[in-house]
């Protein structure tokens, strides 16, 4: 089984930046995807980056494009997501999350099968 273990959220004003890790742990050969959500106080959670595990392709959210790039280590079986140019609206906690089957699509919360504990980020303006 698969565990997924976040960190690096934080507190930071507008226009910095910031890294999240996702350290993967248990039978990590199984994992296709990883991905990042976040989710806002009072809003659904929602689709932030993906990327494939063997390819490396990657996928992102229109809101952070540009901005946000998502990469894998598979040496350490870690994914990150390095933030930058930080908006107070990028303000939420983020969930690692991580699907053991293959994925037609990245962008559904549901169709991940493990997650982590989240981390915050606030960014304040």
């Amino acid at each position: 089984q698969v565990q997924l273990v976040e960190s690096g959220g934080g507190l930071v004003q507008a226009g910095d930046s910031l890294t999240l890790s996702c350290a993967a742990s248990g039978r990590t050969s199984s994992h296709y995807t990883m991905a990042w959500f976040r989710q806002a106080p009072g809003l659904e959670r929602e689709f932030v980056a993906a990327i494939r595990w063997s390819s490396g392709f990657t996928f992102y959210a229109d809101s952070v494009k540009g901005r946000f790039t998502i990469t894998r280590d598979r040496t350490t079986d870690t994914s990150y997501l390095q933030m930058n140019s930080l908006k107070p609206e990028d303000t939420a906690v983020y969930y690692c999350a991580c699907a053991t089957q293959y994925l037609l699509t990245v962008l559904t919360a549901e169709d991940y099968n493990l997650w982590g504990q989240g981390t915050q980020v606030a960014v304040s303006s």
